[in-house]
């Protein structure tokens, strides 16, 4: 649970390779999300390629961290769901997992919205050549973390509200 409290957005990282065990973990955390029926609507694309990263950077004005990042996975969602009005829910669940195990690993990430733009996901989807089935959903761009931040508290009463 402390990565919950401790995990922050990081955009700045160190420029170190992330162990090959330290990404496999990201994504078995990622695999690990509930899904609608199960239905398991991702696909990832694990980049450390130079040129892919800094194509991926310019896919929106907010992914520009991407560039200097040592490594990204870009989370797509497969076509041919059984209940694809899901699916959005289903990703979004898998990336806050990816991004909690990346804290729990000692790395530093950002979760990057790609979908619903249309133009974002044409740029992610040119960038990786991805096929047809796919379209792109996110980007989390991670790393060592450059400059430590601590989260703020965000716990705010006033925004709950029982129903006895």
């Amino acid at each position: 649970m402390n990565s919950i409290f401790s995990r922050v957005s990081i955009r700045t990282y160190l420029e170190k390779d992330v162990p090959d065990e330290k990404i496999i973990s990201m994504l078995k955390a990622a695999m690990a999300a509930p899904s609608a029926h199960n239905q398991q609507p991702w696909e990832f694309y694990v980049v450390k390629n130079r040129a892919v990263l800094q194509a991926l950077s310019k896919s929106s004005e907010f992914t520009i961290c991407a560039e200097n990042a040592p490594a990204a996975i870009v989370v797509c969602k497969r076509a041919n769901l059984h209940s694809p009005e899901y699916a959005d829910q289903d990703l979004g669940a898998c990336c806050e997992n990816i991004l909690l195990e990346a804290a729990a690993q000692g790395l530093g990430a950002v979760w990057l919205g790609i979908a619903p733009v249309a133009e974002r996901m044409e740029a992610v989807k040119n960038a990786l050549c991805l096929p047809p089935e796919l379209c792109a959903f996110s980007i989390i761009a991670f790393g060592y973390t450059a400059r430590e931040r601590s989260q703020k508290n965000r716990f705010d009463e006033a925004r709950i509200h029982y129903v006895l």
